[in-house]
């Protein structure tokens, strides 16, 4: 009993601890980069039109982008940086051999939080040249006073925002409940979702959205989270032998099972393929209005436009190409096989070695069929249904309900981690290494 109250009161001091952490990251969110006009630059974005990479960025800053804050970017550079070494990893066999190895592994982080900064950087500054060239619809001025010593400034200022929230998200996962950078882009998705609310609600007052419109609406939001959460949790059990071994008169190894995630891309692929269509409608936006080719770039971002058929087939196209992309960096088929190796363990029926790869290879491609099918339902079928644009899209709703069961089976394991222990000791299948929830 005792024990179970000191871990009671724990978990209360880990909740805390991420609830204050992530208090700080919204209020630092409300600070707006100097020399910005906060009246222009909402008036702005109200009156500008949606489906383009800004309100991409805009979703996983939480907002922040859309005032111009200074965790304006987010954590979205880190993200970025993170992915292009582990694609790195993939074709490089030197830095392959680094992230295999503990003091590798802190070598690749230093690198990457390196690369982050100057990634920052960069993006910072061509955000305070994008952002000086807009003016509101009254006339005003987003930047009143533009020039070099506002880019520079704005460009330090939001390097330093999202090294900040790196920091807080190491923080919260050293001594909080889940990952502190998906707890981090988990927040700043949440926290858009009462205004959405708000927004169907007076639509629906004022006449604008019907009580049918609106209950179908609900009923898909609702029908799109639990069968989220359901894949979500989803995974093809792989059955393994371990070779048995005792060890003080008790008995290890034995039949245990190797889990391979349904949705294995996890949400990559749609975040990867937003970003590649909205890339085009952004850039159709700072076309010349005087230009020969502005005609055919507006047709190319009316085309590209959410909900359009055109944006539809494409983004199907390129979630299935992202998810067989991404699924082998997730799930890495040949380290896997080597640790089997290793272990002495095998897949019943199949034989060690590069058959257990091929094996598992096929699985994966199977998995990944699924999954892309699954991510191409959730990300393009609710706002085919409901006929408008929400903050509830497929790319937020996959983070919010995997984030949120990652952090309940956190706490599951938290609490009861020496109850599943004991009963799998007791049962002869409890490898130490190895825990099964």
């Amino acid at each position: 009993m005792s024990n179970a109250q000191g871990k009671l009161e724990e978990l209360k001091k880990k909740v805390f601890f991420t609830f204050l952490l992530l208090v700080v990251y919204r209020l630092v969110a409300q600070i707006p980069v100097p020399g910005v006009d906060a009246q222009a630059i909402s008036s702005y974005f109200a009156e500008a039109g949606g489906g383009s990479l800004f309100d991409l960025i805009n979703t996983f800053s939480g907002g922040a982008f859309k005032r111009f804050s200074v965790l304006a970017l987010g954590i979205m550079p880190y993200i970025t940086t993170s992915i292009i070494f582990s694609l790195l990893g993939e074709v490089i066999p030197q830095i392959q051999e680094l992230q295999e190895d503990s003091e590798g592994s802190k070598k690749i982080q230093k690198w990457t939080r390196y690369a982050t900064v100057i990634l920052c950087c960069i993006q910072g500054y061509s955000m305070a040249a994008v952002f000086e060239t807009f003016v509101s619809p009254g006339g005003a001025r987003v930047i009143p006073e533009p020039g070099m010593l506002f880019r520079i400034v704005t460009m330090i200022t939001l390097a330093a925002g999202t090294m900040f929230l790196l920091w807080l998200g190491e923080r919260i996962t050293e001594f909080g409940l889940e990952n502190g950078v998906s707890l981090i882009i988990f927040a700043g998705i949440a926290v858009e979702l009462p205004s959405e609310v708000i927004q169907k609600i007076t639509l629906f007052r004022n006449g604008e959205m019907g009580g049918l419109e609106l209950l179908t609406f609900v009923a898909v939001i609702i029908v799109a989270f639990f069968v989220v959460a359901f894949i979500e949790r989803a995974f093809r059990a792989v059955p393994v032998q371990y070779a048995k071994r005792v060890v003080n008169n008790r008995v290890y190894g034995g039949n245990q099972t190797l889990p391979m995630r349904v949705d294995t891309g996890g949400v990559m692929p749609p975040i990867l393929a937003s970003s590649l269509l909205a890339a085009p409608a952004t850039f159709a936006t700072f076309v010349p209005a005087d230009s020969a080719f502005k005609p055919y770039f507006d047709t190319i971002q009316q085309s590209l436009a959410p909900g359009q058929l055109l944006f539809n087939i494409l983004f199907a196209t390129l979630i299935v190409y992202m998810t067989y992309f991404y699924a082998p960096i997730q799930f890495k088929t040949k380290k896997i096989t080597e640790m089997l190796q290793k272990n002495n363990a095998f897949i019943p029926g199949i034989r060690p070695g590069d058959k257990t790869k091929e094996y598992l290879d096929t699985l994966l491609n199977r998995l990944s069929f699924f999954g892309a099918l699954f991510l191409i339902v959730v990300c393009i079928v609710p706002s085919l249904i409901t006929g408008a644009q929400t903050r509830f899209g497929g790319t937020s709703m996959l983070i919010l309900v995997s984030v949120s069961v990652r952090v309940m089976m956190n706490v599951q394991s938290f609490m009861f981690a020496d109850k599943y222990e004991m009963s799998y000791k007791s049962k002869g299948k409890y490898n130490g290494n190895n825990r099964r929830f």
